[in-house]
């Protein structure tokens, strides 16, 4: 007799008496599917499962013949699609009043936010046998073999690899419910991190804000940065830029006065020397931010014991989530990085700037001629004026780029647009009578550009989801491999935007086009410094896993000074900010940040590719293509793997041309 032990209760099953009794019954022709099969259900069996007698029944009960699989596959297919496709509906209604802006009922909307109807679905999976007949029947195909074979299969056995994936490993309600409060926390942290700069004061004295103003670190810090490449006066919109990295790094290594988070009082706060009133502070916010990430850190650590196929959260966000390999991500990320173009980048920057390019220079992307924002936000506001006018304007916006009526008003009409609590965000549907959510950001009485230009991102998103919803060959592989290919298409109708508002120069095809591929690359060589810092900081984590949040936060700056050096410093100098670190993804959405880059790369990619082409049919032709591997999709999608150098390239001669 063999030995199988679950993580949760070891327990022995006859594994080698079972095959037996299943290929008398069957054939020699399917051993190997029984052995594969049998031994799949013993690997996850646990004492609470029954003795050998259950192990032995449910083998003979539920074993197909490879002849009727195809039958197993459509009752578990729709029957998954039910049960899932519905309890995600719920938990996404659930969490409207925590995740939009308007009235406020703290503990409820976190209670309601916070509440699963099925924690233990995983569980019941097993405990009600539906896992078991999967893994019976189905193969659980590891990453390699999918790279490796996966171009040869057809659509079905993508669909049977898919269910074979469905269950995972046996996680106790104890610990999805600790995910889920943890996750939360560390979400609703972040979206009410608003930093006051009513009192900030630059090196001139000067504020910029009005009283009561509050920024959203990092992203409306970041943004506020990249406005003031738009001051008519360049030498104050520089000052401003540089008061607010300060902020930015006094946010991230947790030195922000305790004074001015809680609004106590008018003193003026110089955030470079860490003054309030012209005096220094020891009250600060301390290091709640790294606290909350040892908050992640720990509950990866319990997952990890419930994963033995993938037991570090790199090993499941990189093979599982995203299915590309870490050192694939870190490839491509250092390719990026390292690539000769980044110096004739730097230079027409410079050039661009007319000053020596400095640290949060990194945030620049906006190489076509600027608008003042007045102007962008009035060119908004003749577009729609809030969210209910600017979602029924769905339908209009997607005509204007190209899609048919029909499809237009089909995918249009399937998009509920929403004012969101702090950054935008998209949630697909996943069932098709249910449509996505675009949620946006905005101005007190308006949407404005910022908020425009987020929607657009977030439209991206929508299309993918409907199209991948509807369009897709079976239900097993709705959607798209990962969030990086969802993201190429949000930076894809993002940069749209303009066209939308009717002030591009579309005579200048061409150009268009170029300040796209230096746009495109500025932002992917932005954000790809955070993506590494973020995966040498989790490895860090795992050799050293008992550390302080303090010892956490030094090694975020120590890392950030790292990669500064290496990949940055010889463009835009010595960074004092650590800026690098300054992204809260990191907090909220652990091992999340490089799937902006890839979706940059891939984004790229496919632009380059639909160059001459109908967007709306591409779109709907690639994002129909289903959730194969990212490799292959591409493979399928623009007719080659992820690589950097269709972006390296067509930006290296972008600037030829438009600097």
């Amino acid at each position: 007799m063999v030995t199988a032990t679950d993580a949760a209760s070891a327990t022995e099953v006859p594994i080698n008496d079972t095959i037996r009794s299943l290929v008398d019954r069957h054939g020699e022709l399917e051993r190997s599917r029984i052995e594969a099969g049998v031994r799949r259900v013993a690997e996850r069996w646990n004492e609470g499962d029954g003795g050998s007698a259950a192990f032995q029944k449910l083998c003979n009960d539920f074993f197909v013949p490879v002849a009727q699989r195809g039958r197993l596959l459509d009752r578990l297919e729709q029957g998954l699609e039910f049960v899932g496709g519905h309890l995600y509906e719920m938990r996404r209604h659930l969490r409207r009043w925590s995740d939009l802006r308007g009235e406020e009922m703290p503990f409820v909307d976190d209670m309601l936010a916070t509440f699963d109807p099925a924690p233990d679905l995983s569980e019941e999976g097993y405990r009600q046998k539906i896992a078991f007949v999967a893994l019976l029947n189905f193969e659980r195909p590891k990453l390699e073999e999918m790279l490796r074979d996966g171009p040869h299969w057809s659509v079905d056995r993508w669909a049977e690899s898919r269910l074979g994936q469905h269950f995972g490993p046996r996680i106790p309600k104890t610990v999805n419910d600790l995910g889920r409060a943890v996750s939360h926390r560390a979400n609703q942290w972040v979206a009410k991190f608003h930093i006051p700069v009513g009192t900030l004061r630059d090196e001139h004295g000067i504020c910029h804000f009005e009283p009561g103003r509050k920024l959203l670190a990092h992203w409306l810090v970041r943004e506020e940065i990249k406005a003031g490449y738009n001051d008519p006066d360049a030498a104050k919109g520089l000052a401003k830029q540089r008061v607010l990295a300060w902020v930015m790094a006094r946010h991230i290594e947790g030195s922000i006065p305790e004074s001015i988070m809680n609004a106590d009082g008018d003193s003026p706060w110089d955030p470079r020397s860490n003054t309030v009133g012209g005096a220094a502070t020891t009250a600060t916010i301390g290091l709640a931010r790294y606290q909350r990430w040892n908050e992640q850190r720990d509950l990866a650590f319990t997952v990890d014991r419930h994963h033995p196929e993938h037991p570090t959260a790199i090993d499941r966000k990189c093979e599982v989530a995203r299915e590309i390999p870490e050192r694939e991500v870190e490839r491509l990320l250092r390719d990026l990085l390292s690539s000769p173009v980044r110096r004739p980048l730097a230079a027409f920057l410079g050039k661009r700037l007319r000053r020596a390019l400095e640290p949060f220079d990194i945030y620049f992307d906006e190489f076509a001629d600027a608008k003042p924002a007045e102007e962008m936000n009035a060119l908004v506001a003749g577009l729609a004026t809030d969210a209910a006018s600017l979602e029924r304007k769905l339908p209009e916006i997607l005509r204007g780029l190209g899609f048919p009526s029909d499809d237009a008003e089909f995918l249009g009409t399937r998009i509920k647009v929403e004012i969101a609590r702090g950054s935008g965000h998209a949630m697909r549907p996943q069932l098709p009578e249910y449509g996505a959510w675009l949620r946006t950001s905005s101005l007190e009485h308006e949407i404005g550009w910022d908020g425009f230009d987020t929607a657009m991102h977030e439209l991206g998103h929508t299309i993918e989801q409907l199209v991948s919803t509807h369009f897709v060959p079976r239900s097993a592989l709705r959607g798209v491999p990962n969030t990086a290919c969802t993201e190429a298409f949000a930076f894809l109708y993002q940069s749209l935007g303009k066209r939308v508002l009717g002030i591009t120069d579309e005579a200048d095809e061409q150009r268009g086009f170029d300040v796209d591929c230096v746009q495109t690359l500025a932002s992917a060589c932005q954000i790809a410094g955070p993506a590494l810092l973020e995966l040498q900081v989790w490895n860090w984590i795992y050799r050293h896993p008992t550390e302080s949040p303090e010892a956490l936060r030094d090694e975020v700056l120590r890392v950030a000074d790292q990669l500064w050096r290496e990949f940055y410093l010889e463009d835009f100098g010595p960074d004092p900010y650590h800026i690098l670190a300054a992204y809260q993804h990191m907090i909220a959405h652990p091992l999340y940040l490089p799937d902006y880059p890839l979706g940059h790369i891939i984004s790229h990619q496919i632009r380059s590719h639909l160059r001459g082409k109908d967007l709306a049919s591409e779109t709907r032709r690639i994002c129909s293509i289903g959730r194969v591997t990212p490799d292959l999709w591409m493979r399928r999608a623009v007719g080659e793997g992820m690589s950097v150098a269709a972006l390296t390239r067509d930006a290296a001669a972008a600037l030829t041309r438009i600097a």
